[in-house]
C-alpha cells in the first residue's frame, strides 16, 4: 500500500500545501486501486500532480468540516461538465449521513438531484468495514465537535514471504481529541496518520476539538502502532514543538507529513 500526501494543513490551505487529503493505491493481483482520505480546500488541484481525476476508485471523508470535504464541490463539476462525459460510472463516495445534502447545499443545488448523478453516497455505519478492491475501510467514532466524525482503519492483505499472507494496516485519525475510538483504530497499525493540531500548554482550555503532539504520541503508544506521522498542523503551530512533544510519548519512528511525499506501508 503507497499513501501519497497530497494535502496536510490544518484547518485550512497553507503556503506550503493544500488542506487534508491522502492518495492511498495499492494493487488487487488485477489492477491498481486509487483511493482518497478527505478532499479538503485546495486538494483538488494538488491531487491532478499525482493522478487522472477519472481514476479515483472512491472518496472516504472522516467528517463534514470544509477542510476536509470541500473539494468534492470542485470535482462535481469536473465530472459533470468534462467535454466528452466522463466515461465512468459515477464516483463512490462514503462519509457521514448528511454528506450528499451538506455538498448540494455548499454548492447551491436542490437537494434532488444535488450531487447523486455525479456521485455515489453511501453512510457510514460504526466499525462496519467497507471493501473496495483490495482495500478493507472501518470507521471508528471520535472525538470531535461535528454530529459525526471518524477515524478510518486501512487494511491491505498481500501475499508475503513465502506466500503466507501479510496484512498492512494503516490509520488515519481524521480529527479528534484523545479517545478510546482512536485507540482502537490504531490497534497495530503499521503507520498511524494522526492529527496533531494543538501545542501543550497554549491549547489547552479547548478540549474535544484537536490533538496535541503529546497526545498523538500516547495515542500511539496505548495503540501498538509501529510509525507515527503527525498531519494537519495548522500554519500557526509549530511542527518542531509538535514532534518534540510526541517523542517521549512513544518509542517507534515518528515524523511530520509533507505534502508531495510518499509513504510505503
Amino acid at each position: 500500500m503507497k499513501l501519497t500526501i497530497v494535502g496536510c494543513t490544518g484547518s485550512f490551505p497553507g503556503p506550503g500545501s493544500p488542506a487534508s487529503c491522502y492518495l492511498l493505491t495499492a494493487q488487487d493481483g488485477e489492477r491498481q486501486w486509487k483511493i482518497v482520505m478527505d478532499l479538503g480546500s485546495g486538494a483538488l488541484g494538488a491531487i491532478q500532480r499525482y493522478m487522472d481525476l477519472e481514476d479515483i476508485d472512491a472518496i472516504f471523508l472522516t467528517h463534514l468540516h470544509p477542510d476536509h470535504c470541500m473539494d468534492l464541490c470542485g470535482l462535481h463539476v469536473a465530472v459533470r461538465w468534462k467535454p466528452g462525459g466522463w466515461g465512468r460510472d459515477r464516483i463512490p463516495v462514503w462519509g457521514p449521513a448528511a454528506t450528499a445534502d451538506r455538498m448540494a447545499t455548499a454548492y447551491g443545488l436542490e437537494l434532488d438531484p444535488g450531487m447523486h448523478e455525479e456521485f455515489d453516497f453511501s453512510n457510514w455505519s460504526e466499525r462496519q468495514s467497507v471493501q473496495l478492491g483490495p482495500f478493507t475501510v472501518t470507521p471508528y467514532a471520535v472525538n470531535h465537535p461535528v454530529e459525526e466524525a471518524y477515524a478510518l482503519r486501512v487494511e491491505v492483505t498481500e501475499p508475503g514471504k513465502e506466500g503466507s499472507p501479510v496484512t498492512r494496516i494503516l490509520t488515519y485519525s481524521g480529527d479528534t481529541d484523545s479517545c478510546q475510538g482512536l485507540e482502537d483504530a490504531a490497534r497495530n497499525a503499521d503507520l498511524f496518520l494522526c492529527e496533531a493540531a494543538f501545542e501543550e500548554g497554549r491549547d489547552d482550555d479547548i478540549k474535544d476539538v484537536h490533538l496535541t503532539g503529546k497526545r498523538a504520541g500516547q495515542a500511539a503508544t496505548a495503540a501498538g502502532a509501529r510509525r507515527l506521522l503527525l498531519t494537519h498542523i495548522p500554519v500557526w503551530t509549530s511542527q518542531t514543538k509538535v514532534m518534540a512533544e510526541a517523542r517521549p510519548e512513544f518509542a517507534g519512528d515518528v515524523a511530520v507529513a509533507v505534502a508531495g511525499v510518499h509513504y510505503t506501508v
